[in-house]
């Protein structure tokens, strides 16, 4: 099996009389209202809401199925006095989902503590080992976040053990949920609340804004400061952003004016992780994705979460330099152990005679760390365009992570192969199992079995889905001033890409011998435009059509306009 080289390109096409009313309602561009009907905004008041969306237009979070059940456990463990611990997940919707509650908890007079499991040794969400050291300090409600929503048994011992349990979860629930005091997750049959693709942060945070809200009617406030949540909200980004949930209704909105509190700074932790970063100026999820995130990430891929935990929540500037650092210096060793497993799994692939004509992809190695192996799973799928399972074995059990492609869930093909497997959760892009090794090979071919029945040739070419067709004298500075108002930009709400065709190839280099910079002209204009790792792309043909986003280049004080490049093509194919 090679790497996939080619894409098709996929125009979309809007209703042309939604465009026009879009365009009319909210006063914008026909391209700007296009690009709304692309993202699904075909009525105008949703249009109208998705450009001016404020913190107001949040849902009423007791419109989540539990909310009220897990307020008023909540309230009467405040009352009470009673230990309440929030149980999170290792990544960083987990580890900010926890941080999000215990600080709010305790800002309010909880007597609340955390519980992260450490990926090696207790696995993924709640375990037995796990809810008895949490019933030894003396807790009695648990809280989870990111996860429990498959927690059957480990329910059932929370309740032996007199500990209420109280589950918020986004991952896709079993047929049956578990016995818990309240289960919040707006996946589960009976849920009415509009927005279905909520990080667990966004979860946690909706718990968050209810519990407030049952505060301040019982007067809980009357002496003390009310906690400003929109402070809150950079915790929110970083796990909504990180989790890579679609950045539509309720998390756009988080987004939104979490980008602004992470831009700010306020939390010194936030501030510190930016430091080790080397990000500064205006926060974007790019940033987000590849800068902070993978930082906060590092510590719970290889070893323990709560050093990232406590980098969030802490109030001293050196103890948060501190963590920072660590966390970087993390961050390095994950990179070389990635670099390492990809390696070796792409050369698992290449030329592998046993994967011709499989359409999924499954690998497994007693070498590799369980930690990394998603991510590496992530870069599998794009050279390869495959669904695909990476496997770490340990003596004789497997811990495997998963990555898909559009047309393929991959929650859906685990349950379908769910006979082989001991343990498995997730959604329809990602998702996690344990595995005995012993029948991995009946796995892999069951696995395959299912991708064959659900994937055709077709859905195996990567496909780049484009905007509009525009023409030279379209793209201006104030196109790309406009096209901002759409923005953040992530999942579900992709930046805007065009293509301009039979353009001219005036100039064409390699920079740094992986990225290809290009002068070309059409219509009498000349624009600039990078292709990043792009090198082996460098066209031959003298007109070319030009797949890209709009991009701002400041240099010397002077703005231009850069053709950031997707995807490029010898002019006249329409592929």
């Amino acid at each position: 099996m090679e790497p996939v080289s080619e894409r098709r390109w996929n125009i979309k096409i809007a209703d042309d009389e939604a465009v026009g009313k879009i365009s009319a309602h909210c006063s914008v561009s026909p391209l700007l209202a296009l690009l709304l009907a692309n993202r699904g905004m075909i009525e105008p008041l949703g249009a109208a809401r998705f450009l001016s969306s404020t913190l107001s237009d949040l849902h009423d979070p007791f419109i989540l199925l539990g909310m009220d059940a897990a307020v008023g456990r909540l309230c009467a463990a405040l009352e009470r006095g009673e230990k309440v611990c929030i149980h999170g997940d290792y990544d960083v919707d987990g580890v900010t989902s926890v941080a999000l509650l215990a600080s709010f908890m305790r800002a309010v007079g909880f007597h609340v503590f955390y519980h992260i499991p450490l990926r090696l040794e207790d696995g993924y969400g709640l375990s037995s080992t796990g809810l008895q050291r949490i019933a030894g300090q003396g807790a009695k409600v648990v809280v989870t976040v990111d996860c429990g929503i498959t927690a059957m048994e480990e329910a059932k011992l929370a309740r032996s053990l007199g500990i209420d349990l109280i589950i918020t979860d986004h991952h896709t629930p079993g047929e049956l949920l578990p016995e818990a005091c309240a289960v919040i997750n707006p996946l589960q049959p009976g849920c009415t609340f509009p927005c279905k693709t909520l990080a667990g942060v966004g979860v946690a945070f909706n718990l968050m804004i209810a519990l407030r809200s049952r505060l301040r009617d019982q007067g809980c406030f009357a002496g003390r400061p009310e906690p400003n949540l929109r402070q809150f909200l950079d915790l929110v980004a970083l796990g909504t952003v990180a989790d890579v949930v679609p950045l539509l209704d309720e998390n756009r909105i988080f987004v939104k004016y979490g980008l602004a509190e992470l831009t700010s700074g306020e939390r010194l932790g936030v501030r510190a992780l930016k430091d080790v970063a080397g990000v500064d100026g205006e926060v974007g999820c790019g940033a987000v994705g590849f800068r902070l995130a993978p930082r906060l990430n590092a510590a719970g891929r290889l070893e323990d979460a709560a050093p990232g935990v406590e980098l969030l929540l802490t109030g001293d500037p050196q103890a948060a330099a501190a963590i920072a650092a660590d966390l970087d210096t993390g961050n390095v060793e994950r990179q070389a152990l990635e670099r390492r497993i990809l390696q070796e799994a792409v050369s698992m692939v290449k030329g592998n005679p046993k994967l011709k004509g499989k359409k999924s992809i499954v690998l497994a190695s007693d070498e590799w760390h369980p930690g990394v192996i998603g991510i590496v799973a992530s870069r599998i799928v794009e050279m390869f365009h495959r669904p695909t399972i990476l496997i770490a074995l340990q003596d004789g059990n497997g811990k495997g992570s998963g990555r898909s492609i559009p047309r393929f869930h991959l929650y859906d093909a685990l349950k379908a192969c769910s006979e082989h497997l001991l343990k498995f959760g997730g959604h329809k892009h990602a998702a996690g199992l344990s595995i005995d090794e012993a029948i991995l090979e009946e796995f892999t071919e069951r696995f395959d079995e299912v991708a064959a029945g659900v994937l055709s040739p077709e859905d195996l070419t990567p496909e780049l889905m484009i905007d509009a067709e525009l023409s030279p004298a379209d793209l201006t500075l104030e196109l790309v001033g406009e096209l901002a108002s759409l923005k953040p930009f992530g999942m579900g709400n992709p930046e805007p890409v065009f293509v301009c065709r039979g353009m001219e190839v005036e100039d064409a280099r390699i920079l740094k011998e992986q990225h290809l910079k290009l002068r070309v002209a059409a219509g009498g204009l000349r624009f600039d435009a990078i292709a990043f790792n792009m090198a082996s792309r460098k066209p031959t043909g003298r007109l070319v059509d030009i797949a890209f986003t709009l991009d701002i280049n400041t240099w010397n004080g002077r703005q231009s306009l850069q053709l950031k490049v997707k995807d490029i093509k010898e002019a006249g194919n329409r592929q």
